[in-house]
């Protein structure tokens, strides 16, 4: 008989990559948000209703993979971190507004 409750099982973090718009933008804006879920739908749905709640209208989800941990001066070592303590990390690039 084991004990499976001495086996703790390191928390997945996903790496999802795509592009965001908010309704008074034109244009969409890279994004990247890491999290840990227990698999991909699990995933792709809090990184969604994270994207809502930051008032996001529009987000097209083009990747989605796993991150081990990266190095300390890795860009993604702070959202890294903030995945594995239960947060959604999101990552937007640049402005959704178009120049006139």
């Amino acid at each position: 008989m084991t004990d499976d409750s001495t086996a703790e099982e390191e928390p997945i973090v996903f790496i999802i990559v795509g592009g965001v718009r908010r309704a008074d933008e034109s244009r969409m804006s890279d994004f990247h948000a890491l999290l840990s879920a227990a698999d991909d739908d699990s995933a792709v749905r809090r990184c969604l209703e994270a994207l809502a709640s930051e008032g996001y209208e529009e987000a097209d989800l083009t990747q989605i993979g796993n991150i081990e941990e990266p190095d300390e001066d890795d860009a993604f070592y702070d959202p890294y971190c903030a995945a594995l303590e239960g947060h959604v990390a999101l990552l937007v690039y640049g402005s959704g507004i178009s120049p006139d």
